[in-house]
């Protein structure tokens, strides 16, 4: 399966959860600091309602900030009913849109990360493809990735994930299944628990508000 096909089952799969969620599930706090379940859902059809013009406009509007033009964007969205959400899901799902200088590693790795920002908080699982994952996996670790990993966050350390056959760097190992790495990796403190390896504190540290790259 190619890399745009993996993309569209994803979304497939997100319209699938989504679909079955009850309105308090999904108003519960997402990983994603300030954002709900229904918020990172609305984040990820973005990119397939607004577009590059769309979003030249927000950012006109934010004065160049990336971050500020991507929370108007998504604040606007998530006031969709979850039902018009989920059908965009499906209906573009086959959509492939890649960020600017990005190719579609970027935004198959942005549906894994938040399909477990929303999953997590839930108590939910699902059984990603290991080629997915590892793809995701390499993307983060040898590719620029700003706005998914902080500078910093890798530099001297060993990731191993434990479940998929994948490792990436030199030094201390962090250790762990591929979710947790994700989550790790791109920032996520709840994920510090699930690792193992003697380059955890390392990690820990740089993963506090402020600490050290």
């Amino acid at each position: 399966m190619d890399t745009f096909a993996e993309i569209a089952d994803e979304r497939r799969a997100l319209a699938d959860l989504l679909s079955g969620l009850t309105g308090d599930q999904l108003r519960v706090q997402s990983l994603c600091e300030g954002w709900s379940v229904r918020d990172v859902a609305a984040h990820l059809v973005v990119p397939l309602e607004v577009g590059l013009p769309g979003f030249a406009v927000a950012m006109l509007l934010s004065r160049g900030n990336f971050d500020v033009a991507n929370r108007r964007l998504t604040r606007r969205l998530a006031r969709r009913p979850i039902e018009e959400i989920v059908a965009v899901l499906r209906k573009k799902a086959d959509s492939r849109f890649t960020p600017p200088g990005g190719g579609p590693e970027s935004p198959l790795t942005d549906l894994l990360v938040h399909g477990l920002d929303i999953r997590r908080p839930l108590g939910l699982t699902r059984a990603v493809p290991e080629e997915r994952m590892r793809k995701a996996l390499t993307f983060l670790t040898t590719t620029p990735a700003p706005g998914f990993v902080t500078k910093g966050t890798l530099d001297g350390l060993r990731f191993e994930a434990d479940d998929v056959g994948w490792a990436h760097g030199t030094g201390p190992v962090v250790r762990g299944d591929a979710d947790t790495l994700l989550l790790a990796i791109t920032g996520r403190t709840v994920a510090r628990g699930g690792l193992t390896g003697d380059g955890v504190p390392t990690l820990r540290a740089r993963l506090e508000p402020g600490g050290t790259r």
